[in-house]
């Protein structure tokens, strides 16, 4: 027990970290009042937003705890309880920063871009580190509560539970503004993206802190947390083998990527008189050759098997190739891009059916990568089911690292429209928005580490699941069994309707609410009249809010009814089919869309703003959101959640 020292240690030291830079990033001054003004609107949408998402969650938290209390018993219903809150909490401690860090950023721009990039890295940090920071001391303390990883399962899914409420509300929070001001605003009217006589711009904003920092600082939290949990159970069936400290080999590899992360993002600064991009890239660097050296030490001190470190090592591996895969099909400076926004000079339709084309071929090398690395851990450490743990926690091994760079993106844009609707110069709105730019290809990668990790996860879950309730055979000759693996793969696609439908019927009340207002309110676009900001953001609020129940329940309750009423092999099947669709169409949906994106950006900067071919790019882009911020982030979230489902009922006898 001595051992959960080190990540008691590691955990407090980034929630110490993530705390010393919040209260000074409150200290700050604004020295731009207009700013600083714009700034409440949008922490006030985003305290309105989180409020409401909670009392929601709330309704159905105690239903589901009360069901796992009755058939599981009374600790498994509150680790999940606290796995939900837990992940609330540290979501909600991040996007204070962020919101904070926005203004800041944007008043930093005004005087330095060096010292605006700076302080996004920061904001972005905070929500890196305490995420991470939080599931490491709750875990090690249930553990040292329970002395048994099982009941910590409880919390694994409850984190999950959480992180695809959050992710799906937030994405068709901000996806739906996002749609609204670019087909009314950019389109129609001809007027910038940010511009303060847009009614739904200041929803696209809060929308970019509730979706793209909260909602993902949930689903990142769920990643964490999930990989550890597994990473125990499975490591509690070899302690004959490894000695009983193999429980902690998860949780002290986690430890080493935390710190590394923490060092990683440090040293950002050292590079600060570089691109920021090449900056990020040097970080990431230092972050994995601590992490690379972290690992070898653990792997040679607690289990004495260098094929776990091995695997380790594959996982580090899988994360960085998969981040270049994306760099190249999603990056601006890729070939496909390029061909994306040279398609729109034809209009609309080339560029979509041009970015589908390019998207459709995306998943397939990350994919083949993370089969060579599961598979090559698997052969030399004799077919040891941890060596494929070790791969799963590689890929995790840069997670704070990789969260910092995630939420700098939302931070930079929406630091970029908050000095454009403040009227700063045109020098500072161009700055920062080279700054998003940058943003939104790391969350691009984001996007490509968390698919992958999910994809190795998957992996993990169904073949603890499997080796929990003895199956170790599938008879594919019986229909049965091919009829649940059917079922499985339709299940990323039914989420995937209804998440990207539920954001385009958003959509469609944010674009008829921008049209009324600029019908019946002509003032608002020669600048005489305030449009009506709140009546935007409440659309976006009660909607997301409702849309997102219905595919959390599919999510929760097909897998348990499966089990449940047909069997383990049935839900074995389902596993499989569910796990081989998601990991194929998340990627597809994150690198199409975030292609789109940038293809418009791209045309932007070269200075073609209201052009033919931006108006097509433009529309594109409205396309791909709710792709790579709905659901290509849902059923990242939803792979693992069906997983964590199947494991909390694997000791339950089936009903027939």
């Amino acid at each position: 027990m001595y051992l959960l020292v080190v990540p008691v240690v590691a955990g407090l030291t980034c929630i110490g970290t993530a705390l010393y830079l919040f209260f000074r990033l409150r200290a700050a001054k604004i020295t731009t009042p207009k700013m600083g003004e714009i700034g409440s609107y949008i922490a006030l949408g985003v305290r309105a937003y989180l409020s409401r998402q909670l009392r929601t969650i709330l309704l159905v938290t105690p239903v589901i705890g009360i069901i796992l209390g009755f058939s599981l018993g009374i600790w498994t219903a509150a680790t999940f309880v606290l796995g939900v809150f837990t992940s609330l909490i540290t979501s909600f401690v991040g996007m204070s920063a962020s919101t904070r860090a926005n203004i800041k950023t944007a008043d930093d721009a005004t005087s330095s871009v060096s010292k605006a990039f700076l302080t996004a890295v920061s904001g972005g940090s905070i929500m890196g580190f305490s995420i991470t920071g939080f599931s490491l001391v709750v875990l090690s303390l249930l553990y040292a509560f329970f002395k048994n990883p099982e009941p910590l399962v409880g919390f694994g899914f409850g984190a999950s539970f959480a992180a695809l409420f959050a992710q799906i509300g937030g994405g068709i929070y901000t996806k739906a503004a996002d749609i609204g001001a670019d087909l009314v605003g950019k389109v129609e009217a001809n007027i910038p993206e940010d511009d303060p006589r847009n009614p739904a711009v200041v929803a696209d904003l809060v929308g970019d802190n509730v979706g793209d920092c909260a909602g993902r600082g949930a689903d990142l939290f769920q990643t964490f947390s999930d990989d550890i949990v597994t990473g125990m159970v499975v490591a509690m069936t070899l302690v004959s083998k490894y000695g009983a400290g193999v429980i902690f080999y998860p949780m002290l590899l986690q430890s080493t990527g935390l710190i590394a992360s923490m060092i990683g993002v440090l040293s950002i600064r050292l590079f600060s008189r570089r691109p920021p991009e090449t900056s990020f890239y040097a970080g990431m660097a230092v972050t994995t050759v601590l992490a690379v050296a972290g690992s070898f030490l653990v792997s040679h001190a607690l289990v004495h098997d260098m094929a776990l470190f091995i695997g380790t090592c594959l996982g580090v591996v899988t994360t960085l190739i998969s981040s270049v895969i994306t760099r190249h099909y999603a990056g601006s400076s890729g070939k496909p891009v390029h061909d994306i926004a040279d398609a729109s000079k034809r209009g609309v339709a080339l560029n979509v059916i041009t970015g589908l084309s390019i998207g459709l071929q995306s998943p397939l090398a990350s994919i083949v990568m993370i089969v060579i690395a599961v598979a090559v851990a698997y052969f030399i450490s004799g077919g040891s089911l941890l060596a494929v743990v070790s791969v799963n926690i590689g890929t995790d091994l840069l997670i704070g690292y990789i969260m910092t760079a995630d939420a700098f993106g939302p931070i930079t844009d929406n630091s970029s429209g908050i000095a454009e609707m403040s009227g700063a110069h045109e020098r500072v709105v161009h700055s920062l928005s080279q700054l998003d730019s940058v943003g939104n290809t790391m969350k691009a990668t984001t996007k490509a580490y968390a698919m992958s990790s999910g994809t190795v996860t998957s992996f993990v879950l169904f073949s603890t699941y499997f080796s929990t309730v003895g199956l170790k055979t599938m008879n594919v000759m019986q229909p049965y069994s091919i009829g649940f693996l059917f079922l499985g793969t339709c299940l990323p696609y039914l989420i995937s309707s209804l998440t990207i439908g539920s954001a385009a019927k958003t959509a469609m009340l944010m674009v008829d609410e921008v049209r009324r207002q600029f019908r019946s309110i002509p003032g608002i676009l020669r600048g005489e009249a305030k449009p009506d900001y709140a009546t935007c953001i409440d659309i976006s609020t009660r909607n997301a809010l409702k849309e997102m129940v219905l595919p959390g329940v599919i999510s929760i309750a097909v897998p348990i009814v499966a089990g449940l009423v047909f069997g383990h092999w049935a839900l074995g099947a389902l596993l499989i089919g569910a796990v081989l669709g998601s990991a194929l169409l998340g990627p597809f949906f994150n690198n199409t869309g975030t292609a789109f994106d940038n293809a418009k950006k791209l045309i932007e900067d070269s200075g073609r703003k209201g052009s033919f071919e931006h108006q097509a790019a433009v529309a594109a882009d409205t396309v791909g959101d709710p792709l790579k911020d709905v659901a290509g982030p849902a059923l990242l979230i939803f792979m693992k959640l069906i997983g964590m489902a199947a494991l909390l009922i694997a000791g339950i006898e089936p009903l027939f």
